[in-house]
């Protein structure tokens, strides 16, 4: 229970927030409404009220009341985060090109199905999560923590990730099938400062299947970090088969994300909701000598806001 709650503390505090206001809206409702209601009826009898004196007679005073009056805004804003949007904030740059530091998020709750927002069981599934989607999990090291991804695997997939490039053998291939080369395309080749550092990025357009592309971007002259990888029971560095209702997710940044290569699969119940929009995107870059403390934002990116591949 502990752990439930630590891993879900925000929505544990908003339900037990909505729960107490609900209660004291009631209270109110029942038992104080009526007085102010009596007190209004007598002062309008002695003397005509204006609509703004009549409006503050009827408001609570008291704690109580005033509690209950955020009732209906707490659970509004306590089922549409559990079960409808939930915003994120992109905090590295583990998705670029397609994410930015900065980027707010807009994450579908019932895109893959309903689930307790305290518990998160699944009530009921909707969609099966497939290859290509953005999604934000739980990290299943840590579920305290958050993590964005994308799915390059789908549950009884196998995943082979060699020489920075990416084959699957799809769970529904025919018998005998051998594992595919992912279909990139070069864009560009671009420079991005890294600690401190220029470095060379070439970004492909990727696509899974027919109707579905986005940008990745690889860093030719990084090493690669295979000695790192999570080597599965029975198979060679860099291949993996997908168990099920399990997920293997990876960053866009190739070069520079903590995915399912060091640390392995997601788990169906791990993951929050599949990333939709971007609603709201933040520059942080300053100068060296900037006054402005390191939160504080630059400029809003609004080349950056809608929905997002």
């Amino acid at each position: 229970m502990i752990s439930l709650i630590s891993e879900n503390l925000f929505a544990f505090v908003l339900f037990i927030a909505t729960v107490v206001s609900g209660i004291a809206w009631v209270y109110d409702y029942k038992f104080e409404r009526p007085k102010r209601k009596a007190r209004l009826e007598e002062s309008n009898a002695n003397s005509k009220l204006s609509s703004k004196e009549r409006k503050a007679l009827l408001e609570p005073k008291n704690i109580v009341g005033q509690v209950g009056s955020l009732f209906f805004i707490l659970l509004v804003v306590f089922l549409f985060r559990s079960f409808l949007y939930e915003p994120f904030r992109i905090p590295s740059g583990s998705m670029l090109p397609t994410l930015q530091d900065g980027d707010f998020i807009a994450v579908s709750k019932w895109e893959y199905g309903i689930k307790n927002p305290l518990t998160n069981s699944v009530l009921f599934k909707t969609t099966e999560p497939k290859r290509g989607d953005i999604i934000v999990f739980k990290y299943p090291e840590d579920k305290n923590v958050d993590f964005i991804k994308r799915i390059v695997g789908e549950p009884c997939d196998t995943i082979i990730y060699q020489d920075k490039h990416l084959y699957v053998l799809k769970h529904d291939a025919p018998e005998g099938s051998v594992p595919e080369l992912i279909s990139t395309k070069m864009v560009e080749s671009v420079e991005d400062e890294v600690m401190g550092f220029n470095e060379t990025f070439d970004v492909f357009e990727e696509s899974f299947y027919k109707g579905e592309k986005h940008t990745i971007r690889v860093a030719p002259n990084a090493p690669i970090m295979s000695r790192y990888y999570y080597v599965q029971t029975g198979r060679p560095v860099g291949m993996w088969k997908v168990p099920e209702n399990n997920y293997f997710v990876m960053g866009d940044n190739r070069d520079n994300s903590k995915d399912s290569r060091f640390w392995g699969f997601v788990p169906y119940e791990n993951i929050v909701g599949k990333t939709t929009a971007i609603w709201l995107s933040f520059d942080f870059k300053r100068k060296s000598d900037s006054a402005l403390p390191a939160w504080v934002p630059t400029a809003v990116r609004f080349d950056r806001i809608g929905g997002i591949k």
